[in-house]
């Protein structure tokens, strides 16, 4: 069982800047996957961005070019830098965490809020 927490959410004008953090615990090695995830008010669940155990990344064409996810080099902390942030960001962002692929199994934290207007 793997314990997430997230941080570093907030309110910031369009065009502003936030970063995320996740710090994961409990059952955690290198061979995991870990993501960012975000629920907007109405809408479904989406992935926003992942990296696998090989620092190889992903990101929802929407925020590419704007976002960066990264990990430490033990895989046990997570980020997610959000640059000119729109209003269409606004949500409630999850980091996430899957060893046998996001179909199968996923660890979430409790969610941080970031909103832009």
């Amino acid at each position: 069982h793997v314990q997430l927490v997230e941080s570093g959410g907030g309110s910031v004008q369009p065009g502003g800047s936030v970063r995320l953090s996740c710090q994961a615990s409990g059952h955690t090695d290198s061979t995991h996957m870990m993501g960012w995830f975000r629920q907007a008010p109405g809408k479904e669940r989406e992935r926003v961005a992942e990296i696998d155990a090989r620092g190889g990344t992903w990101y929802t064409e929407s925020v590419k070019g704007r976002f960066t996810i990264s990990q430490d080099n033990d895989h046990t902390n997570l980020y997610l830098q959000m640059n000119n942030l729109k209003p269409e960001d606004t949500a409630m962002y999850y980091c996430a965490v899957s060893f046998m692929g996001w179909a199968l199994d996923v660890s979430w934290g409790q969610g941080t809020q970031v909103t832009v207007s």
